[in-house]
């Protein structure tokens, strides 16, 4: 693991540790720039803010920086009223993409922030196969169903047990090509 991601990853575990999660806001870009702050604070020179640059990952163009503005504005004003609802906002965070880096990252931490507040789960991403997880993102600016019934299946209550959330934080990682050690 590269330094600065070994640096991210302790940073991701203190932002639970520290209490400073309790202040993020909820659902909110403001609340994604927060955890994208504290995640990258001194690592990224852009670390929580909103990119200026088009962007691109495998073929695919996250939403155009002369538009993200709008596209952020219109994701941050849909219901999170259910588990569907969560997943559909998820999934717009993530064609927007607001960031140069550390997309992935943020926005689960961003995502489990919304699902405890409001239907009282988190996803236990340690059981969310890497492969599938990310074919079913690929696909859910189509159709979200795959991605949704592939989390829901994973969905606990058990919300403030530290053990699923830091085994989420090295699955994050993992996800994006980082591995402790």
């Amino acid at each position: 693991m590269k330094n600065i991601d070994k640096q991210s990853i302790e940073k991701a575990y203190n932002l639970y540790e520290t209490g400073f999660i309790e202040k993020i806001e909820i659902g909110t870009t403001r609340g994604l720039q927060q955890i994208h702050a504290y995640l990258f604070d001194g690592l990224y020179k852009f670390a929580g803010q909103i990119r200026t640059q088009n962007i691109s990952k495998g073929g695919f163009r996250f939403a155009t920086a002369l538009y993200l503005k709008e596209a952020l504005e219109k994701v941050e004003k849909m219901p999170e009223s259910n588990f569907k609802e969560i997943i559909e906002k998820y999934v717009e965070m993530n064609v927007a993409h607001p960031f140069l880096e550390g997309n992935g990252r943020t926005m689960r931490i961003w995502l489990d922030l919304i699902l405890k507040k409001r239907i009282g789960n988190l996803i236990n991403w340690q059981f969310v196969d890497k492969i599938l997880y990310f074919q079913a993102m690929e696909r859910s600016p189509i159709n979200d169903l795959e991605l949704r019934t592939l989390l829901e299946e994973n969905l606990t209550e058990d919300v403030n047990n530290r053990e699923i959330i830091f085994k989420g934080i090295e699955q994050s990682y993992y996800y994006e090509g980082y591995e402790k050690g």
